[in-house]
Parts: C-alpha cells; sequence; structure tokens
C-alpha cells in the first residue's frame, strides 16, 4: 500500500499529467493553427489553380484572334498550307473557326483527325464551373481535345471558335499548382509561425504561469510567498490574476486563522483541563466557607459556590465534547429577572456604583431557555457594556448605565439589551460576531459577542446589533415553546 510520504507521483497521476500535456493550449494552439492555414490555402489555392486555366486559354483565345485577323486579311491561297499550320501550332489549336453574319467560317485546320472531349464557353463560364474545369483537368488522361469559344476578334463577328489539346494545359496547370503550393506552404509555414508566436505570448504563456502558481499555492495555501503577483496586464487576463491573487490571499489569511484557532483551541484544552482541576480544589474550600456563621460570608457564599459550580460543570463538558461547538442547550421555562439579578451581582463587585443598572422586565416574564447558556449571553453582553463604560472614566452613574428591557411578543421573548458608552465603531461592525475580530479593548479576545450568538442560535433565537441608537443595542429574541414545537412538528412532516 503507498504511503502519503512517498515521494515519485502514484502511476495515475503522472498518466493524468501525461494526458493533460497532450491536450495542452499548446498543443491545441498548433492544431488549431494548423487546420486555419490549411483551410486558407485550400480555400486560396482551388480559385488561384482556376484563374490561372482561365488565363491560359484567354491566351490561346487571344492568339487565335490574331491569327484570324491575319487569314482573313490575305487573299485566298496566298498564305500556304505549311505556312497555315505553322500558325495554328505557334498559337497552339488545331483549328481556327470565326462565326460572323450568322455562318461560321473555318479559317485554319490541321491534317489531323479532330475529336472534341470537353466544350468550354469562355462567355459563360461560371466560378463553379471555373473551379470543377481546373479540377477535372488536374485529374485528366493525356489526348483530351478541347473546343473553346470565346468572344470575336476585332474585326467583327459574333465568336471565335478553336481546337486546341489538353495535355499542355494539364502539364501547365500541373506546374503551377506545384510551385503555387510550394508558395503556399511557404507563407503558411512562416504565418502559422507567427499567429502560433503571438498566440502563445499573449495566451498560453500567461495561462501557464496561472497554472504553475495555482499549483505552487495549492502544495502550501498557508506560504504567503506562493500568492501570484499581478502582472499589470490590463485585459481579461489581468482581471483574472488580480481575482486569483485576492482569492489566494483571502484563502490563506483563512487558514492561517484555522491554525491558529487550532493552537489556541490545544492551549485551551490543556488550560481547561487543569483549571477543572483548580476549581474543584477552590470549591471545596468554598464548602467550608457556607458554614462560617458570619452575615457578610452567608450572603456571598452561596454565589460563590454557584458561580463555581457552573465553572466546572463548563470545564467538563468542554472536555467531554472536545470541539468548538457549545453544548446542545438544555430548554426550560424559567423566570427572566432572576437571571438579570444575577448577572448584575455577579459584575457589582468590579462595577461598584459608578455604573447604574436599569432593568425593565414585567414581573412573571418567563423564557424557554437553558439558563447556564443565558447567563454566559447576558454575562458576555454586560462584560462587553463595562469594559466600554470603564474607558471613560471616572464613572457617573447618571452618565453611564446598563439598560435591560423585555417583552413578551407573540412568538418569543424580546430582550434589549444596551449601555451609554461609545458605541460600536462603524469599522467593526461588519465583523461584529467573527471570533478574534471584533475586541476594540486592548487585550480582549473578541470572543464576547461570537459566543453569544453562537448560544442564541443554538436556541432557535436571533441576535442582532439595533442601529441608529446611542452607545451600543443589542436586540435578542428567544422563541417560544410553542414556536419551538411548530418546528419541530414542520420538521416530522417534511
Amino acid at each position: 500500500m503507498a504511503t502519503t510520504s512517498a515521494p515519485n507521483p502514484a502511476p495515475e497521476q503522472t498518466a493524468a499529467k501525461r494526458k493533460r500535456g497532450r491536450s495542452s493550449l499548446s498543443f491545441k494552439l498548433i492544431l488549431m493553427t494548423a487546420i486555419v492555414v490549411i483551410s486558407v490555402q485550400l480555400g486560396l489555392l482551388i480559385p488561384t489553380i482556376a484563374s490561372y486555366r482561365i488565363d491560359w486559354l484567354s491566351d490561346r483565345l487571344a492568339a487565335a484572334r490574331t491569327a484570324a485577323m491575319v487569314l482573313e486579311a490575305a487573299p485566298d491561297a496566298v498564305i500556304p498550307p505549311h505556312l497555315t499550320r505553322e500558325l495554328l501550332a505557334s498559337v497552339g489549336a488545331q483549328l481556327i473557326v470565326v462565326k460572323t453574319e450568322g455562318a461560321r467560317r473555318l479559317l485554319a485546320i490541321s491534317d489531323l483527325p479532330l475529336r472534341v472531349d470537353v466544350h468550354i464557353d469562355m462567355r459563360k463560364l461560371t466560378l463553379w464551373e471555373s473551379i470543377t474545369g481546373a479540377v477535372g483537368t488536374l485529374l485528366a488522361h493525356d489526348g483530351r481535345i478541347l473546343r473553346v469559344v470565346g468572344d470575336p476578334p476585332p474585326a467583327g463577328g459574333e465568336f471565335v471558335e478553336i481546337v486546341v489539346s489538353g495535355t499542355p494545359l494539364r502539364q501547365a496547370l500541373q506546374h503551377f499548382a506545384v510551385l503555387a503550393l510550394s508558395v503556399s506552404l511557404v507563407v503558411g509555414l512562416l504565418a502559422g509561425i507567427i499567429v502560433y508566436m503571438s498566440f502563445n505570448w499573449m495566451f498560453v504563456r500567461p495561462m501557464s504561469v496561472l497554472a504553475e502558481r495555482m499549483e505552487s499555492f495549492r502544495r502550501n495555501p498557508e506560504d504567503a510567498s506562493r500568492i501570484i503577483m499581478p502582472s499589470g496586464r490590463t485585459d481579461e487576463i489581468g482581471l483574472v490574476e488580480e481575482s486569483l491573487e485576492d482569492l489566494q490571499r483571502g484563502l490563506s489569511q483563512t487558514l492561517q486563522q484555522k491554525s491558529h484557532l487550532a493552537s489556541v483551541g490545544l492551549a485551551v484544552a490543556k488550560i481547561n483541563h487543569d483549571l477543572r482541576n483548580l476549581l474543584t480544589s477552590a470549591q471545596l474550600l468554598s464548602d467550608r466557607l457556607a458554614i462560617v456563621p458570619d452575615a457578610t460570608v452567608q450572603r456571598f457564599a452561596p454565589k460563590l459556590l454557584a458561580a463555581l459550580d457552573r465553572a466546572i460543570t463548563y470545564c467538563e463538558q468542554t472536555l467531554a465534547y472536545g470541539r468548538v461547538m457549545e453544548v446542545p442547550p438544555r430548554q426550560r421555562d424559567m423566570d427572566l429577572a432572576p437571571l438579570l439579578d444575577e448577572v448584575r451581582e455577579t459584575l457589582a463587585a468590579r462595577t461598584g456604583a459608578g455604573i447604574a443598572w436599569v432593568v425593565d422586565v414585567p414581573a412573571g416574564l418567563k423564557v424557554f431557555a437553558d439558563p447556564d447558556q443565558l447567563f454566559r449571553v447576558i454575562l458576555n453582553l454586560a462584560r462587553n457594556a463595562v469594559e466600554a463604560l470603564e474607558g471613560r472614566a471616572p464613572l457617573d452613574p447618571d452618565r453611564d448605565q446598563i439598560r435591560i428591557r423585555a417583552r413578551g411578543r407573540e412568538a418569543g421573548v424580546e430582550i434589549t439589551f444596551a449601555d451609554t458608552g461609545p458605541g460600536i465603531p462603524p469599522a467593526q461592525r461588519a465583523h461584529l460576531f467573527e471570533a478574534f475580530t471584533a475586541s476594540a479593548r486592548r487585550g480582549g479576545s473578541g470572543l464576547g459577542l461570537p459566543i453569544a450568538d453562537e448560544l442564541v442560535r443554538a436556541h432557535g433565537g436571533e441576535i442582532r446589533l439595533q442601529e441608529g441608537e446611542a452607545g451600543a443595542t443589542f436586540c435578542i429574541f428567544l422563541p417560544s415553546r410553542q414556536m419551538d414545537a411548530e418546528n419541530e412538528d414542520e420538521q416530522g412532516v417534511i
């Protein structure tokens, strides 16, 4: 079985890379360039050959017109037959006919037997006929006889007609085709090289660099030196480079944060383990304080024991679950006012009389929540409020206040928690409930609000910052037992 530490890639990975190499952009660009160049060459070569054939036949007709003018100008029998044959040979024709005034006049004919294989009317020749005729000439056999009809000579008439051998035309056409094909191949090769190098420089190389940098970043995404540096291009590739840089930087920062969180989690687990033992010892000592008859001790000892019990339970739950997620809440109907009093008394030793607590909660108002987790939510909000108010000491209870208001709604309970402090800076509001990002206090952990948000959401509720208020105002909504049961029924139906 292969191990993860093997330096050499698996055969399947090697084969996959080779397959990607055969289908790379460079290979596709070469193939596309070859197809385009060959297609353009064929598209230009065939009409060129057809045009050469027309020119060749037109030259023969022009020579025939000149010979016809000479023959018509001379009296009968003035030109000997052997001179007539030489004139036909110079034209390359076996027969010259001129049609004038509705009659055909045979001006010259050779002694060779005549047979006509192909009729060509240059006056009505179309492009398609020119192309098919050129292809047919290239593939024809030797000895074909062509009858060619063209415009009349300047002296007058309806047309001039010649009969020529197709062999010289085929040989000339083949020679021209070879020459034209050679020139086309050279030009096409040069054009293909230029096109390939241009596209390779503009597109393939930048994409290859992108692929290499992405592969390098994939091997170690936490290494910031592997993040791509944009080349400064202003086209789409430059836009892709900039977007990829943003993506890689965000991912690298996220992974670094995750690594930091993992390290913090390990440290917290170690601290938590030893802290639980210390708290257990403190609990044993507190039990002895409970039997001291002093009135002050009797007043604070139960609260101290309750706080220690809550801390020990939380440590045990954290170690038992061994994860960042909170323990699922154990919800029940509970009175809200006593819980708020407990939070105030917990912070009383710190706040003293400098911070006023204004609590507006109807008597007997109940919430459906886990008492310990809701205590942590309110305590985190209250501690943040106290820290914000302490930043402008000396404290004044008429100015520095924590205001808690609760009202029962149709679907649950809404708790408004506010302070009269300086409020939350706008730059921190976007990351208010993200761990390690929202602490404005020097030395703060930035975990209070994320913990509160996670606990409230575990209850099916919602916590949000209320905009437009003086200081910091948070609105907490906790659904009632009836709403929670309806949600369970709906999930059961689904």
